[in-house]
């Protein structure tokens, strides 16, 4: 289930703000200039559906953002368990950074972790399958996909070169919860 805590950045053992209804996250996130909201396929989406086939179940909606949004290119992510990478994929988003462009992401399957560090605070989002998330440019996140990762999600993009994080060189990444797939994470 899709889940919201807000931390005090200095007090990872303790949140002040916890919520698993989609709404009351879309509107505390609100507040901060991040999007969250569900997405319904249009069509089924069998395991081991290709991008083409993924994209067009939820073409509407992919139409929608493009228009609102300006994105030049849209892309489907997909990672397994048992992926050769899944180590150096998940190293390479475990520290904090940022982007100069919004980092847009819907999940088709599976889960993450975004934490993101805003006016002291670290909001940490537990997206699951049917969420949309997108952190406004400049935004100091970081993203966890478990040491299992197990995921499919659709990229958007305003930027040919696609993913380009700026790393900030802080620890406070560390000093937070790291994402546990199926143990309350």
């Amino acid at each position: 289930m899709s889940r919201l805590r807000v931390f005090d950045e200095t007090d990872p053992a303790a949140p002040r703000f916890v919520s698993e209804d989609r709404a009351a996250m879309a509107a505390e996130l609100r507040e901060i200039g991040v999007r969250f909201e569900q997405w319904a396929a249009s069509q089924p989406v069998a395991p081991g559906a290709t991008p083409e086939l993924v994209m067009a179940a939820y073409r509407a909606d992919i139409d929608r953002l493009v228009a609102e949004n300006g994105f030049k290119t849209v892309d489907v992510v997909s990672i397994a368990p048992d992926s050769p990478q899944r180590e150096a994929m998940r190293r390479k988003f475990l520290d904090e950074h940022f982007h100069n462009e919004d980092e847009v992401r819907f999940f088709v399957a599976g889960s993450g972790l975004f934490s993101l560090h805003v006016n002291g605070k670290v909001y940490e989002i537990r997206c699951e399958q049917g969420d949309l998330i997108g952190v406004p440019d400049g935004t100091r996140h970081w993203f966890d996909m478990g040491p299992a990762p197990s995921f499919i999600a659709i990229r958007f993009f305003t930027e040919p070169d696609g993913w380009v994080g700026h790393f900030t060189g802080t620890d406070i990444a560390k000093r937070f919860p790291r994402y546990e797939r199926g143990q309350g994470g």
